[in-house]
């Protein structure tokens, strides 16, 4: 009887605190036995009837005929022990093949013990040290096959050398003694060896499932970051949509107010209260811009750009601000032109400046490009308070402000980096930083070179903001004389129809599809159809108000101009708004900006009225 056998000794620490990590080093160890089982048999029974050719031959003695008869019967037990290991589940049962196995090579040492006593002669020195030669080559060879177990090692080694041993030791005489002497030595540096074997095995399998268990935690981690990360656009989506919403109603309200309260002592108010608006919609914008990015609705066109024209851009966004400030801007001509998405490009850049100028108190900011070989380095320096060392691995995650703890409002909401990380992204350009605190930053944009070329001045800025209070004010009669506004906020309709009606435009109100076929309805009826439709795009009970006004549209009126107003900033819904082609306004929209979206829309049906949609570009994302 034997006792059961355990795989091997106690694990490192390090298995034990990973609770499948022992199990799966165990079902490796076994797999790894039985996977010479076949090739090993193999050439076992080719040595094993040469050897007892060679003896019978030799030396005409029957017993080596006895013995190859129970090398046979030992060894047809082998291929069925390899087909019952290959079961479903083999791998659960691991102790219990390892115990098979360890029990047939115990009986297969035992029988190659054997031979030494079947065929050691007495009196023929060469065949006896033939057969010592043929038994420690088979140790030798079949100890990297049993390396994985120790339990196993000690089972095939011992019996066969054992049984040599005492067969030597048996028969006597000076040179059968010294041979003896010799195996007892071989079989102990054998064990040894095996040993070593064995724990090199045993620590390459662990360290291996460690590092696969570590890549595992990893990916997990990843996933939960990519969750978490989803999980905050998701939640930044809603919550801008549920802010925007009462912010677009005060924005109109405080509109109508500052027209009605026109040359009188307590208009001031209401432009101080507007200031205020204008101040959080950008704020919202800024997150919006974050949520553009994130869903992919931005997309590069990338080409050869002069750098001049964004130069002069960012000299005219940015010189009176620097001059209010007391600061020198400096942005140096330059023949050099790149590879980029002009637009976007501007856009990172604007953002950059606008970082230098904010956290520079005295001094200036310097805008520079110069060629290195294949590429442009773009330089926006600055002599400003600096970024301590600690703080630039974290400057470009979103509301991170290492130098502002108390959060003043007047320096951000920590975001504008964060989106030169997803623009440079997005275009393929990296962005290097280099900082000392109380000496100022320089970022340096890379960026691919090409040969220079003539290009048309860029816009003042690449994402076009609802705010927009500098173009002129609109005229009325450019305005649609009759509008049809589904929205499901009573105050944005009361606000919308406060506004528009100031104005001299008449705006029916309507809060879902029942009512707005009504509405068409009523107007066919009375030949008074409507000039522009207005439709917010989530509407109560999870109606989606692009789907609605696009059918209603298409019932009552093919040609009639759509403008989609919304609050509603979450990527997926972004990129379908993109793909719709249809013209859109984040809320909260500022009067003059609605006013002229909407005259643009009546002047484009009127330029081509079959082609209204194609021609009309709506809002970028």
């Amino acid at each position: 009887m034997h006792a059961q056998p355990t795989l091997s000794d106690p694990l490192p620490s390090a298995a034990e605190t990973v609770p499948s990590l022992k199990t799966r080093v165990q079902r490796e160890q076994v797999a790894a036995l039985y996977a010479t089982i076949v090739s090993a048999t193999v050439a076992d029974v080719a040595v094993a009837w040469t050897l007892v050719l060679t003896f019978y031959l030799v030396l005409k003695d029957w017993h080596v005929l006895i013995w190859l008869g129970l090398h046979i019967a030992q060894t047809a037990t082998l291929p069925l022990l390899t087909v019952r290991s290959k079961s479903p589940d083999a791998d659960r049962q691991s102790l219990f093949w390892a115990r098979r196995y360890q029990q047939q090579i115990l009986i297969y040492s035992a029988v190659w013990g054997l031979a030494a006593w079947f065929l050691l002669p007495a009196d023929n020195v060469p065949m006896a040290a033939l057969l010592m030669l043929v038994l420690m080559g088979l140790c030798s060879a079949g100890v990297p096959s049993v390396a994985p177990v120790k339990p196993v090692i000690y089972a095939f080694c011992i019996p066969m050398l054992v049984g040599l041993t005492t067969a030597l030791a048996w028969h006597g005489g000076p040179m059968y003694w010294f041979m003896a002497v010799c195996s007892v030595v071989y079989l102990a540096i054998t064990l040894r060896f095996a040993m070593q074997q064995n724990a090199l095995l045993t620590r390459s399998l662990i360290v291996r499932f460690e590092k696969e268990a570590l890549a595992e935690q990893l990916a997990e981690q990843v996933a939960v970051v990519e969750r978490a990360s989803a999980e905050k656009t998701r939640f930044f989506a809603a919550a801008s949509h549920d802010l925007r919403q009462p912010l677009h109603a005060i924005a109109l309200f405080g509109a109508v107010l500052e027209k009605e309260l026109a040359g009188r002592a307590e208009q001031i108010h209401a432009i101080r209260m507007m200031r205020a608006v204008h101040a959080l919609g950008t704020s919202l914008d800024t997150m919006l811009d974050l949520s553009r990015l994130d869903a992919g609705v931005i997309v590069a066109e990338i080409q050869a750009a002069s750098l001049n024209p964004l130069f002069q851009s960012l000299n005219q966004l940015f010189a009176s601000r620097a001059e209010e400030k007391g600061l020198q801007l400096r942005l140096r001509a330059s023949p050099l032109a790149v590879r980029t998405d002009p637009a976007l490009l501007l856009r990172l850049l604007t953002n950059l400046v606008e970082n230098a100028i904010k956290y520079t108190p005295q001094g200036g900011v310097l805008v520079v490009a110069r060629t290195r070989g294949t590429q442009v380095w773009i330089d926006v320096c600055d002599t400003g308070i600096g970024i301590a060392a600690r703080h630039l691995g974290n400057i470009f995650e979103e509301f991170y402000q290492g130098n502002n703890p108390g959060r003043d409002r007047s320096q951000g909401l920590g975001i504008g980096l964060s989106i030169v990380r997803r623009l440079s992204d997005l275009l393929g350009h990296s962005v290097q930083v280099n900082s000392r605190p109380g000496r100022g930053s320089r970022f340096r944009v890379v960026v691919s070179a090409v040969i220079a070329r003539e290009s048309r001045p860029l816009p003042s800025t690449p994402f076009k903001r609802d705010a927009d209070n500098s173009r002129p004010s609109v005229l009325a009669t450019a305005l649609p004389q009759r509008v049809l506004l589904i929205d499901d906020e009573i105050d944005i309709g009361d606000a919308m129809a406060a506004l528009l009606g100031s104005h001299g435009v008449y705006i029916h109100v309507s809060h879902d599809e029942a009512e707005a076929s009504v509405a068409f309805t009523h107007a066919a009826t009375h030949q008074q159809p409507f000039d522009a439709l207005l439709c917010d795009y989530r509407l109560a009970n999870g109606v989606d108000g692009l789907d609605m006004a696009l059918r209603l549209r298409a019932r009552f009126a093919p040609q009639l101009p759509l403008l989609l107003v919304t609050g509603d900033t979450a990527p997926d819904r972004l990129q379908r708004v993109r793909d719709s082609g249809v013209a859109v306004l984040f809320k909260p929209v500022a009067a003059n900006a609605l006013l002229h979206a909407l005259a643009d829309l009546t002047e484009a049906q009127q330029a081509s009225p079959q082609k209204m949609r194609s021609t009309h570009t709506p809002q970028p994302l």
